[in-house]
Formats: C-alpha cells, structure tokens, sequence
C-alpha cells in the first residue's frame, strides 16, 4: 500500500466526470488499499478516486455508526448509485481536497446505494447520518462536484465551533 497525495481545490481532475471501472483487477484492489491508507493517514471520513488524480467511479467511505466497542470499517463501492434517499439532515460538512473549509450542506438523512465490490459483485447497502452524508458527498465527486457548490457559503471557525459547542450541550 500507498499513500497517495489528495488533489485540492481549484485542481482540474475535480471537476471531471469519471468513468466506470469496467476492470475489477489488481490495479483496482491496489487503488482501493491505497486510498484506504491515505483516508487513514488524513484523518476523513470518505474518499473519491478523482480527489487521488484517478477518473473513476470509486470511492471509499468510512462506517462510523458501529455498535460501541466495534472498530469502523471502510466501505468501498464501485461505480455507485444512489437509488433511494428519504427525510433530510444539514449540518457542516468539509472535504479532504478544501482543509479546513466547512459550510452547512444539506443531504438526506437514509440513503441507500447500489454498487459493487472490488470482485465485481453487485450489492446494495443502505447509510444514515454520517455515513449517508458520505454517500453522498462521494458520489458528487465522481460527477466533477465539490460541497462548496451545495452550500450557500462557507463558515467561519467561530460558527463551526458555536454549531459544535451546540451539538454537545444539546
């Protein structure tokens, strides 16, 4: 495995339209470890192949609404769709190819997606909340779109930390 460098805004890859992996092979594995890695080294919650310079439809995305005691896990879909989304959730979200800029975004709150795995097998899986968000936000990438395009500006540390501040009182 590989660390491999996150593209940052104003990078042209970003707004690019990927293609779909047609080829579930070693290069596509070494793919996935590496942006495993490099999530994990950069401390995110999902990746895109595209934040990686790669025009593909794969994104990894972090399970985080794991039973306590239970590690997260990484998802990984390929060529991913979203087929279903119920209710709506908004609340800051960032982007590993943007550090440090946040702005509210909403999203829904369920959404269910169908993709497949690094062998090829078709499956679906259904998010909430975070992971939801993750669904999302991924698949924009995918399609050449960053968050900053879904907000109505980006905010400042205070509101971060009052929305934050907030979150943990309420």
């Amino acid at each position: 495995m590989a660390l491999r460098n996150i593209l940052k805004q104003g990078d042209e890859a970003l707004t690019k339209h990927c293609r779909p992996v047609t080829d579930f092979n070693d290069r596509l594995c070494q793919l996935l470890d590496d942006m495993a890695e490099t999530l994990a080294q950069a401390g995110g919650v999902g990746l895109a192949a595209p934040q990686v310079g790669v025009l593909r439809r794969a994104v990894i995305v972090l399970e985080t609404n794991v039973p306590e005691g239970e590690p997260e896990y990484i998802i990984e879909l390929i060529n991913p769709e979203i087929i279903e989304t119920e209710g709506e959730q908004e609340g800051p979200e960032g982007c590993l190819s943007l550090p440090g800029s946040y702005g509210m975004v909403k999203r829904p709150a369920r959404v269910k997606i169908r993709a497949q795995d690094r062998t090829g097998k078709v499956f679906e899986r259904e998010g909430v909340g975070l992971t939801a968000r993750a669904f999302c936000h991924e698949c924009d990438h995918l399609d050449g779109h960053i968050f900053t395009e879904r907000c109505d500006r980006l905010m400042t540390e205070e509101e971060l930390e009052a929305y934050y501040g907030s979150e943990e009182n309420g």
